[in-house]
């Protein structure tokens, strides 16, 4: 039985004394602990050793004490274990040496067996339910096939990926042969994670709002919806959408759990738009986490009274930035387990 049941009785919809609070991106650069591992070990060397994984992950539990533990993991384990080499550059990030740009790419991209090219995740997994041992919920995730297609056609982290964009509006059939792949891939994925011991699932459409509201849901929401409709009978389902508040009606329905809301969208518009019916996470700007202690005090509670005690998980609008202030981020997750009406 889960001690700290906060995290899943706010994705329930039940009364809460104060919300739950966790951060995306936690588990990474802004602890000193991670830094002093990502010296000794590479990136996906840490997705894939499933002890350092897990070690990572229980970090933020244990020296920011959040109510829930979000895996250590990438979602461009994804690709890679559909064939796709991905690499990841100091200075650069995500880094693909040779990006899908025609159809006959994606004809020989497999849909890979899962519980055998992503064990380690799996193995991360139960080490990180042992090592946690009840405390918190275990949040795992993946990305959008839509924000996956994103890196592997761009083959680089972008700011509008025009290059991804074109060849979806270029080659139509070719993107949705991809994104049937990558939305394939990810069901198998995550129905295995949760298998694994996960409690929670969240889904990152990080790109989603470099598209228009017809082609995000022609090109993400349709997928997304697949992915949820697959899982939404077996876990609890967090769906993170960043710049679509154009479309929080349309999500609000889909049978999700909760909705992550970025910072530029209103907790009064996002209440609006969602009907009121769902529970909504976010939405600190995470440079806010820059200011002063006591102004991420401030600005939190603010955040809560606009939001609600109810129906609602505090967080960042996205993830935590690298050089925040350990004290600075202890703050804002102390504010949230100090909070009281």
């Amino acid at each position: 039985m889960i001690k700290n049941r906060l995290l899943l009785d706010a994705l329930n919809g039940d009364n809460v004394s104060r919300p739950p609070v966790w951060m995306m991106r936690q588990a990474g650069r802004y602890l000193p602990d991670f830094m002093k591992l990502k010296e000794k070990y590479d990136f996906f060397t840490r997705c894939k050793t499933p002890e350092l994984a897990a070690k990572i992950t229980l970090m933020p539990i244990e020296q920011i004490g959040t109510d829930a533990a979000i895996l250590f993991s990438d979602i461009l384990v994804v690709p890679q274990a559909m064939g796709v080499d991905v690499e990841m550059r100091k200075e650069l990030g995500p880094f693909i040496p040779k990006p899908i740009r025609e159809a006959k790419q994606i004809e020989k991209i497999v849909i890979p067996d899962v519980d055998d090219n992503l064990n380690y995740v799996f193995e991360a997994i139960r080490l990180s339910k042992q090592m946690i041992d009840n405390r918190v919920p275990l949040i795992g995730f993946a990305g959008s096939p839509w924000t996956v297609l994103c890196y592997m056609v761009q083959g680089q982290g972008s700011k509008n990926f025009d290059i991804a964009k074109s060849f979806c509006f270029s080659q139509p059939e070719a993107a949705h042969m991809l994104l049937e792949k990558i939305t394939t891939t990810t069901i198998k994925y995550l129905k295995s994670k949760v298998k694994a011991g996960v409690n929670v699932i969240q889904l990152f459409d990080s790109w989603g709002g470099l598209l228009s509201e017809d082609d995000y849901q022609k090109f993400s929401w349709h997928y997304n919806q697949k992915i949820i409709d697959s899982l939404k009978s077996k876990t609890k389902i967090i769906s993170f959408s960043k710049g679509c508040w154009f479309a929080l009606p349309l999500m609000a329905k889909s049978g999700v759990d909760a909705l992550g809301i970025d910072w530029t969208c209103s907790a009064r518009n996002a209440r609006y738009l969602t009907g009121g019916k769902v529970t909504l996470q976010g939405n600190l700007d995470p440079s806010r986490l820059m200011s002063t202690p006591k102004e991420i005090e401030k600005l939190t509670k603010k955040m809560i009274a606009e939001f609600g005690v109810q129906k609602y998980i505090v967080n960042l609008g996205h993830g935590i930035l690298p050089n925040v202030p350990v004290d600075n981020a202890k703050a804002f997750v102390n504010t949230v387990k100090n909070y009281s009406v």
